[in-house]
């Protein structure tokens, strides 16, 4: 069967109706900060603790994971849209004005409601993305927050059980 047009796009509008968290995934060129906004990241293991990430081939995120070794997954919350926007584009300085804590090798975002920072354990081939599988270095989380979801290519916040 030959993939069409046709198939991609349904394919993608079909899998934008699943409802994921908003995440910025962090690493460093040299001594540059590199990000981008990302959907693809799920927890793996908790023996070894360990995440996935997936990372588009041509993406200079990618190139940049693979030679530094280590990135993180900052998680947005719901009041995070500029930011994911932010690294979403292809931009010159995407961390202008953005502050960031780097105790750990790689920009972790202030402004996250959670983060997770993870040296590269395997980068595995996944069609026209790269799996990064994550050992897990350092991970904190703020309590009490709301993530940024996306959903049928835009953002939202999930409603809690006193708005329905």
């Amino acid at each position: 069967m030959t993939e069409t047009l046709d198939t991609t796009v349904d394919f993608r509008a079909t899998m934008s109706r699943l409802a994921t968290g908003v995440s910025v995934i962090t690493t460093r060129s040299g001594s540059t900060p590199i990000g981008m906004t990302a959907s693809a990241v799920s927890a793996l293991s908790l023996s070894p603790l360990q995440l996935l990430v997936c990372i588009g081939n041509h993406l200079f995120t990618r190139t940049a994971i693979a030679e530094h070794g280590r990135f993180a997954v900052n998680v947005l919350g719901e009041d995070a849209e500029e930011l994911a926007r932010n690294f979403a584009v292809s931009k010159a300085d995407k961390f202008a004005g953005v502050e960031t804590v780097d105790d750990h090798g790689v920009p972790v975002l202030k402004d996250a409601i959670a983060a997770v920072v993870c040296d590269v354990a395997e980068a595995l081939p996944g069609g026209d993305h790269t799996i990064f599988v994550g050992d897990v270095r350092y991970c904190s989380h703020l309590v009490d927050c709301r993530p940024l979801v996306h959903f049928a290519g835009g953002f939202g916040a999930l409603r809690t059980a006193q708005q329905l």
